[in-house]
């Protein structure tokens, strides 16, 4: 049986337009389970990752307006709640859909810990904005507290924090026995929470590991045989968006790295998930990347749609 990583979207997880609250996300996933059941159905081992930063945003908003009420969490909490949340509704809609069909397979979501290396150069310079706007005065008195603030899309002062490479997934062992139980694994969700080795403890930080490599690092772990980056368009393209667009269906991973040089791929969507492609089919021959839209994926796994890095 085909053993497959399948990193989600933020799209597959919600709907802006038709709500933000539990029920509206809920009612996403759902339609969400229906194309991953699909997938399962055709015999593939299927292992499920998936973003978070809608969530964790909001969960770091009601923190903040609440902070005078009761303590708020730190960032890494905030992390493991959402990891919580959407696995919570994810294995409920998938599981929901199994049954259905009168699949007998089960569903487990793993609150997952990554490890990250406290040097990580994504330290010295965070990156990632978090949470609220803040006027300048507000973001003055915030770094004094030790956070690193800066001015973001002329709307205000936002907090940042780092994105650190992914080094190691501390429940690993866990994920695998369930996998070789036969149960539809969820894991990393948002990139995992990350953590730092102290004295031969774990400690949560304040970071954001970014999604779509922390799948790259699930899939070579476990052994997958495909990497599936689900996004919003069916192929990745070159000149996209222009009247010179082409779509890239079979690519080498020589040609790829040429069109990251020639500046194809925006650093803030499709970059990150060809850079975490790249890495998965050089880890071992024989492995494929796919990145496509959610309605394509079983499609992409027979060949007849997506983009395949190999």
């Amino acid at each position: 049986m085909e053993k497959v990583v399948i990193a989600l979207g933020g799209n597959a997880l919600q709907d802006e337009k038709k709500g933000v609250d539990s029920e509206a996300q809920l009612n996403v996933i759902k339609e969400t389970a229906v194309y991953l059941v699909d997938i399962i159905e055709e015999g593939y081992n299927l292992v499920i990752t998936h973003g978070n930063g809608p969530q964790v945003g909001r969960i770091i908003i009601q923190n903040e307006l609440a902070k005078d009420i009761t303590p708020p969490m730190p960032f890494d909490v905030c992390g493991a709640m959402s990891q919580g949340m959407l696995g919570y509704h994810m294995q409920q809609a998938i599981g929901d859909e199994l049954r259905k069909r009168q699949i007998h397979r089960t569903v487990a979501s793993i609150v997952t810990q990554v490890v990250v290396d406290r040097e990580d150069k994504g330290f010295k310079n965070p990156t990632k904005p978090i949470g609220l706007f803040y006027t300048e005065e507000e973001a003055k008195e915030l770094e004094k507290k030790g956070y690193t603030m800066i001015e973001d899309s002329g709307r205000g002062y936002r907090r940042v924090v780092p994105s650190p490479e992914p080094k190691e997934i501390v429940e690993l062992d866990t994920i695998n026995n369930l996998i070789d139980s036969n149960n539809i694994v969820i894991a990393v969700g948002g990139g995992g929470i990350p953590v730092v080795e102290e004295n031969g403890e774990l400690k949560g930080v304040a970071a954001v590991i970014d999604k779509d490599l922390a799948s790259e690092k699930l899939a070579e772990d476990i052994g997958a045989d495909t990497l599936v980056i689900l996004t919003q368009v069916e192929k990745v393209a070159l000149n996209f968006g222009k009247t010179n667009q082409i779509d890239l269906d079979r690519v080498s991973i020589e040609d790829m790295k040429k069109y990251i040089e020639e500046g194809h791929f925006a650093p803030g969507s499709m970059l990150p998930k060809v850079l975490a492609g790249i890495r998965f089919v050089e880890s071992r021959k024989g492995r494929k990347t796919i990145i496509t839209s959610l309605d394509m994926a079983k499609e992409a796994l027979i060949g007849t749609s997506g983009t395949i890095i190999e």
